[in-house]
């Protein structure tokens, strides 16, 4: 089996690869350190960040699956962290 990827593009695919996988690092650390299950905002930073790069390398690659995939779960993402921003703002008026 050979790869035909152009090596920037491997490099952007498996960069977004690594910033979605963090965000599950993230959210283990912290919820240790709490000592309950819980999801701080950077687990949803992460999230956006990695979408979008894998979105950009699913898109240069031409593949509708990881296109569908990503670009719905960049909705999600966006959502929680309107609804993170709104309540704090709600909290600090």
């Amino acid at each position: 089996m050979t790869f035909d990827i152009e090596p920037v593009w491997l490099a952007i695919g498996f960069a977004g690869q690594a910033l979605f996988s963090a965000r599950f690092i993230v959210q283990w650390i912290m919820s240790e350190r709490v000592g309950k299950s819980v999801i701080p905002l950077a687990f949803w930073l992460f999230s956006v960040g990695g979408g979008v790069t894998l979105l950009a390398y699913a898109i240069h690659r031409a593949d509708p699956v990881i296109i569908a995939g990503q670009a719905g779960g960049l909705i999600v993402y966006g959502r929680n962290l309107w609804l993170i921003y709104r309540e704090r703002r709600n909290a600090a008026a």
